[in-house]
């Protein structure tokens, strides 16, 4: 696993069992699953959009900044369901020799 994607993974999984009070990620698990949900689909739409503003601007700034907020909400997802990026990254992994088309394929079968 990347040592970033890694690092937060850890911090994740520590501020999970945090105090509401102190910690926005304990805050987000004390919401519950449609909270951070509802922050994932927040998250990909503004991403969404700035794709878009990029194609009118040479700046890509605004287009980083929001993948890696949904990036975050898309861990935090994660964590809460007891999944980790390490699971995803395995998953992107087996896919590694399949072509995307064969891949496609093969989930309807």
């Amino acid at each position: 696993m990347n040592d970033v994607l890694s690092s937060l993974q850890k911090v994740l999984n520590e501020r999970k069992l945090a105090s509401p009070d102190t910690s926005y990620v304990a805050k987000l698990h004390s919401k519950g699953l449609n909270k951070i949900l509802e922050k994932v689909g927040e998250e990909a739409t503004e991403t969404i959009i700035a794709a878009k503003d990029v194609q009118s601007s040479d700046d890509k700034s605004d287009l980083v900044y929001e993948t890696a907020d949904l990036w975050f909400h898309t861990i935090v997802m994660l964590n809460n369901l007891d999944l980790d990026v390490d699971d995803v990254l395995k998953e992107l992994e087996r896919r590694f020799d399949l072509s995307g088309l064969e891949e496609k394929a093969n989930r309807t079968k």
